[in-house]
């Protein structure tokens, strides 16, 4: 039973579901916000503030850490570097959800997922 186990789902298996979560991380990273559908953006959310809370910790053992998540070492360089300086005195909340117009063809709800500054 999945009593109290909440997880975004994304009707995807486990390992097309991770491989998704893990691309848009990246591309979130690399340009600062993404434009994607509502349930997506959710369910990445989460992992992005998870890895701005571990580059905030900062060290070896965190690098690496979000080196086995995130496909790019140069996204991780930039994370470490350049995004977690924003957020040094901040305790979470790194990110913004904003809805936007269902998208056209299929009218599934969309979102963009940005940094806060």
């Amino acid at each position: 039973m999945r009593h109290l186990r909440k997880r975004h789902r994304l009707s995807l298996p486990a390992d097309q579901r991770k491989a998704v979560l893990r691309s848009l991380a990246n591309a979130f990273f690399k340009t600062g916000e993404i434009k994607t559908t509502l349930g997506r953006a959710k369910a990445v959310q989460s992992e992005v503030e998870k890895l701005i809370t571990l580059a905030r910790r900062g060290g070896m053992h965190a690098k690496r850490q979000a080196l086995s998540f995130l496909y790019e070492k140069d996204v991780v360089k930039k994370l470490f570097n350049e995004t977690v300086g924003n957020f040094k005195a901040k305790k979470g909340g790194y990110t913004r959800l904003i809805k936007t117009a269902p998208r056209r063809g299929d009218a599934a709800p969309t979102a963009i997922l940005q940094l806060v500054n």
